[in-house]
């Protein structure tokens, strides 16, 4: 939170301050010998979700609710098992769509 007195001085700064400082190109010799960005590798990213869809898949396949909600729900009639296996399809797809919304921020 910000001090009661950071707003006068704030305004102080504003009125008297005419825009950059000069620094005898400081802060340009500073960026050029920086490193450059390394690139990310996108292969784990694939490999992690193509094992985690493997691994949901093999756990939940043996399960009797989610082999029931698929067939109630390809059959049309909406019961508490197919109405969890919309929900579940909904949510992963959620989490998948706040994932991607992340990534694309921090590029």
């Amino acid at each position: 939170m910000n001090h009661p007195h950071d707003d006068p001085i704030d305004r102080l700064l504003r009125e008297r301050f005419d825009g950059a400082v000069p620094d005898g190109g400081f802060c340009d010799r500073v960026m050029q010998g920086l490193p450059a960005r390394h690139r990310r590798v996108a292969w784990p990213s694939w490999i992690g979700l193509l094992a985690g869809i493997a691994a949901c898949a093999s756990g939940l396949w043996s399960a009797p609710m989610l082999r029931a909600g698929w067939r109630d729900w390809s059959g049309g009639a909406p019961t508490a098992s197919a109405l969890a296996l919309l929900f579940l399809l909904a949510a992963m797809s959620l989490l998948a769509m706040c994932w991607s919304l992340c990534e694309a921020g921090e590029s």
